[in-house]
């Protein structure tokens, strides 16, 4: 196996290993130490960035990999929000909002896996910059949660809920079109399986009736 096939899986144990490490910098009394578990988070985001990326180039995709990567983003997403809150940056509710539209958009891409057969396709522009404002507004209340102003945090945070509400629902479009299409699909395999099966019957039946 190549280095590079597992090079993924090695960046998203990283990145769930850094989760306890951020926490524990980021609650340290330190002030100044604080800027260290914002840059903690910043590589945590930059290696899942690079883990995708060598994923698609080298075709280094795996079972494995399907859980890793996307526990190592939660987790530290998740950690890093819930941390921003106790520090009294961020809303609670914002909190709760982004965990229920990320258990719902588990839910259904487990459903399309079990019942579908499928994969979910991967995530459109508005997913992807839903994310990376995410990202971002994390970063900035970390570094300067401090001395921003309400107002400026309020419409941070406002603005990626926002966002990350929209991509949920464009997510849902799309799930809701694959579940509607999958009767009709399915109805074409069996259509297809059918005429394969008449063709073996036919097919039999030519050789018992050959000397």
């Amino acid at each position: 196996m190549s280095l590079m096939k597992v090079v993924p899986n090695i960046l998203s144990v990283f990145r769930i290993c850094l989760v306890p490490v951020f926490v524990i910098i980021y609650f340290t009394d330190d002030n100044e130490v604080k800027y260290y578990a914002a840059i903690i988070f910043i590589v945590a985001g930059l290696s899942d960035i690079l883990d995708g990326y060598i994923a698609r180039k080298f075709q280094a995709h795996s079972r494995l990999g399907k859980i890793l990567d996307p526990l190592g983003d939660k987790l530290m997403t998740f950690t890093a929000l819930i941390c921003i809150t106790i520090s009294n940056h961020v809303f609670f509710w914002a909190v709760l909002v982004f965990f229920v539209k990320e258990v719902l958009m588990g839910i259904g891409g487990l459903v399309l896996h079990k019942i579908a057969r499928i994969e979910m396709p991967p995530a459109k522009f508005i997913g992807k910059a839903s994310t990376l404002v995410f990202f971002v507004v994390c970063a900035a209340l970390m570094l300067f949660g401090n001395i921003m102003p309400d107002l400026i945090a309020i419409i941070l945070t406002y603005s990626a809920i926002c966002l990350s509400i929209i991509a949920f629902f464009v997510y849902l479009g799309s799930y809701i079109k694959i579940m509607r299409e999958r009767p009709r699909n399915n109805a074409g395999i069996t259509e297809i399986n059918g005429e394969t099966e008449c063709n073996r019957q036919s097919a039999q039946d030519v050789n018992e009736t050959l000397p």
